[in-house]
């Protein structure tokens, strides 16, 4: 039988798969838009952004000031509110994800490698010390790996559901971005990267 996402372990348990994307985005939801919208905040003119597909990423989008920076994303939502908001945008070709409308693969990936990122804002499901920040598909975790590999600055925006839970796929150890996220976290994450809460 085909497994559909991969095992994500909350409080001890393991969950098949991601919630859908419109069960993510009804979740969490004042946190995400404090998260958002501080994110948001952290982009300027110059900067060349990557956003990835992520629900509390998405959120971003209805928080940006008209800035002349320039958006690339794998996300063909993101990119419509992007346009909508008059910003310059690119969007990653690739194969389409049924659940995120999320372009994965390597022709995303090939896309990818052509660009040089100042920030890259990224989600994840899960995110412990002992295993980093994870999601459940292996190919999303590859391109956000590259992402936040092609940035100078990566942040992980991360709502307090979030944490002490594991994905199947490794994205990166939790040293390798900045977390936003709305509550203080226990002191190992300090040890290894730079939380902010909103």
């Amino acid at each position: 039988s085909k497994v559909h996402g991969g095992a994500v372990q909350v409080n001890g348990e393991f969950l098949a798969e991601d919630p859908e994307m419109s069960v993510k985005r009804s979740q969490h939801i004042p946190e995400k838009e404090r998260i958002a919208q501080y994110a948001a905040g952290l982009i300027q003119n110059e900067d060349i952004v990557f956003l990835d597909g992520g629900s509390t990423v998405m959120r971003m989008t209805e928080h940006l000031k008209p800035t002349k920076a320039l958006f690339v994303t794998n996300s063909v939502e993101c990119a419509f509110w992007l346009l909508e908001r008059g910003l310059r945008v690119y969007v990653l070709g690739g194969l389409l994800k049924r659940d995120t409308a999320a372009t994965v693969g390597s022709q995303a990936m090939d896309a990818l490698r052509r660009y040089n990122f100042t920030k890259a804002f990224l989600g994840a499901s899960g995110v412990t010390v002992e295993h980093g920040f994870t999601v459940s598909d292996p190919e999303d975790a590859a391109l956000k790996a590259l992402a936040a590999e092609r940035a100078r600055q990566v942040y992980m925006l991360a709502d307090s559901s979030k944490f002490g839970r594991s994905g199947a796929a490794v994205v990166f150890p939790v040293e390798e971005a900045s977390i936003i996220t709305d509550r203080p976290l226990g002191r190992e994450y300090l040890d290894y990267t730079s939380v902010t809460v909103v």
